[in-house]
């Protein structure tokens, strides 16, 4: 695999871990910035609202750009859109650099991903976007933990200067590995692939992921004043539980690679039970100790094994729209990364207390279960269209 796949890797990782690094820096941010939890929980909904605009958006814009020139624009807004959230003392500032960050964050990624497919050997599609997309898994498991630990070491506004750091090597390795040459997708069209995102299935599929996403993102964006507060357990402990949701979810991804083509149903409804389940089991004992650190990493990696099928199934059910496909969901998975801190902050901003965004995780799972039953749009499919589907997409 080329080296500069990996610096690739190395540049989504930063940017997975400015995405995700807020849960742990929520509170500092609050008491800085002098704004309630909830507040400073938006924060993560307007980052993840710039991806939903960014992700079909800045596909589309980079189809017309050389992939070195797209990648350079991409990362150094992404780099300067974090030196001024640390140097800022404004909470209306922090919100404009979330939504730039996050949409120059899809643009990379857009552009990022046809680099790497294009980098590696026809063979090995497959492996490339694995790595590059394990940034955002490793972000989870030493990224946000790490700036959960800068925070709260030297405050939440070094882990900003540590990401913009990091770009750092991910910008020199773009000027010195990446060819030029226009990222798009040959033999589609715009229109012909906003065509193809139109089918039913595909659009149940991302309503889903939507869904699930929500879960997940309401409870990890509150998770460190719920195990603060509910739980007992003390600040420093926090870099720790947050490092074991990482693990989880690191977990998920692996269990999702290897079972998700063979046995889609069986992991997305015995998954999805399984993570309603859990939800409601953490907000009856988040109280004690232990099953809450269990349920930590036990939820963790039931959300993205669950999270990462759905996305798999959509790459499928989108074979006639290889550009858009992949921008879709990820603009379906940032609608529940948005929609679902916002309701977490409506419930507790009701009183209902830090427990209350698990109960509504809870229910966004169960109406994902309810929704996929009823439509039935989320089936195993037969041996032979799963394995022509397969080979359309890594031919693209």
């Amino acid at each position: 695999m080329p080296f500069a796949v990996y610096l690739l890797g190395l540049a989504v990782f930063a940017q997975g871990t400015s995405e995700f690094m807020l849960s742990g820096l929520i509170p500092g941010i609050a008491r800085d910035l002098q704004v309630s939890i909830p507040a400073a929980g938006l924060l993560t909904s307007a980052y993840a609202a710039g991806m939903v605009v960014g992700a079909p958006l800045m596909a589309v814009l980079s189809l017309r750009w050389p992939r070195r020139y797209a990648l350079l624009a991409f990362l150094l807004t992404f780099l300067i859109v974090h030196v001024v959230g640390a140097i800022t003392t404004s909470y209306d500032v922090l919100v404009v650099t979330r939504v730039v960050a996050a949409l120059a964050n899809a643009g990379f990624l857009a552009v990022a991903l046809a680099t790497a497919v294009g980098l590696a050997p026809p063979n090995a599609k497959a492996r490339a976007t694995s790595v590059l997309l394990g940034g955002v898994t490793i972000a989870c498991v030493a990224g946000v933990p790490g700036g959960a630990l800068l925070g709260e070491a030297w405050g939440w506004r070094s882990a900003f200067w540590a990401v913009a750091a990091a770009l750092v090597p991910a910008v020199l390795a773009v000027l010195r590995s990446v060819p030029g040459g226009s990222p798009g997708s040959a033999g589609t069209s715009v229109r012909g692939e906003l065509r193809a995102l139109r089918r039913p299935r595909l659009l149940v599929l991302l309503l889903l992921g939507a869904l699930v996403n929500g879960a997940t993102f309401c409870t990890f964006t509150y998770l460190v004043p719920l195990l603060t507060g509910d739980t007992g357990l003390g600040a420093g402990w926090m870099p720790a539980l947050l490092a074991l949701f990482g693990l989880g979810s690191f977990a998920g991804v692996t269990i999702s690679g290897r079972a998700a083509d063979a046995r889609p149903m069986r992991l997305l409804v015995g998954g999805g039970v399984a993570l309603a389940a859990g939800w409601i089991g953490f907000a009856l004992t988040a109280g004690s100790v232990v099953p809450a650190v269990v349920l930590v990493f036990v939820q963790g990696t039931l959300s993205f094994a669950v999270g990462s099928t759905l996305i798999s199934q959509v790459l499928y059910a989108a074979t006639g729209a290889p550009t858009l496909g992949g921008a879709s969901a990820t603009a379906a998975f940032n609608v529940g990364a948005a929609v679902g801190p916002w309701l977490g902050g409506l419930a507790i901003g009701a009183g209902l207390g830090f427990r209350s965004p698990l109960w509504v995780s809870a229910l966004l799972v169960t109406v994902a279960l309810a929704v996929g039953a009823v439509t039935r749009v989320v089936r195993t499919p037969d041996r032979s269209r799963a394995v022509e589907e397969r080979r359309t997409y890594e031919a693209q």
